[in-house]
């Protein structure tokens, strides 16, 4: 059975590693705090309540989607299509398709964003891959209208950005969430990695600052991975309940 990501592909890299990992869901968890159909986490209450051990289940899910086979990936995918047909029997309501488009949007952005962040720019060749990618998994989960390469992909991500983001109430109140569940000095450095990744719509909606210690220290990753330290960085700064979860992201072993 054919790998639904090829071995080689940088998908499986930047998803195969924790730090990237971690920095995709700080992005994410900005930019979907401002979307317009956030309210769709606040309906079962789960997300808004334990927002950070949701996420690891969350991306339990995509990795096994990554590392899966094509008939393994097409199981998952059904169990996630379910879930939310769940949700939306429950409330009555459909999921709209842009929503679904947002967020696949958001895994294919942060992906670039992180991997170049902590490394090097994407090739055309990465990014094409890393698209396709991502448009694959959508096709199979039902997602219509999706722009068929990169470029045309970059343009939509641009369009989506500019409507589907807003500051309201649901912001607000995810963001008094990530206080809590991560505590004051570990809050304050989710902000300041959120400015470095997000889109400049993101950070200005969030009055996020750029201009932050963080960026001074980046170039310092190389030598943090050089001698083996993340483990310990990622203990600095994630809480107890969720170290282990972390570690078990660390798939680059297979990727």
């Amino acid at each position: 059975m054919r790998d639904f990501v090829e071995r080689r592909s940088i998908v499986r890299r930047i998803w195969g590693d924790p730090d990237l990992i971690l920095l995709v869901f700080a992005g994410s968890a900005a930019e979907f705090a401002l979307n317009r159909a956030v309210d769709w986490l606040f309906f079962t209450g789960k997300i808004p309540e334990d927002p950070i051990g949701r996420f690891f289940s969350t991306v339990a899910y995509a990795q096994q989607i990554v590392f899966a086979d094509e008939s393994q990936a097409q199981k998952i995918i059904h169990r996630i299509n379910a879930i939310h047909a769940g949700v939306e029997e429950a409330r009555q309501q459909t999921i709209p398709d842009w929503a679904y488009r947002d967020v696949l949007y958001m895994l294919v952005d942060y992906s670039q964003r992180a991997f170049e962040l902590l490394h090097r720019p994407l090739s055309s060749v990465e990014q094409a891959d890393l698209y396709a990618t991502f448009r694959h998994l959508g096709e199979m989960m039902h997602i219509r209208e999706l722009p068929t390469g990169y470029a045309e992909w970059q343009k939509d991500r641009r369009l989506h950005l500019e409507r589907d983001l807003k500051y309201t109430a649901y912001t607000k109140d995810l963001y008094n969430q990530y206080r809590q569940n991560l505590g004051e000095w570990r809050y304050r450095i989710l902000l300041d990695v959120q400015a470095l990744i997000v889109p400049h719509r993101v950070r200005r909606l969030l009055n996020l600052s750029a201009d932050n210690p963080l960026s001074y220290l980046i170039w310092s990753y190389g030598i943090v991975d050089m001698l083996g330290l993340q483990t310990l960085v990622r203990r600095a700064l994630l809480p107890a309940e969720h170290r282990q979860a972390v570690e078990r992201l660390n798939l680059n072993e297979i990727a």
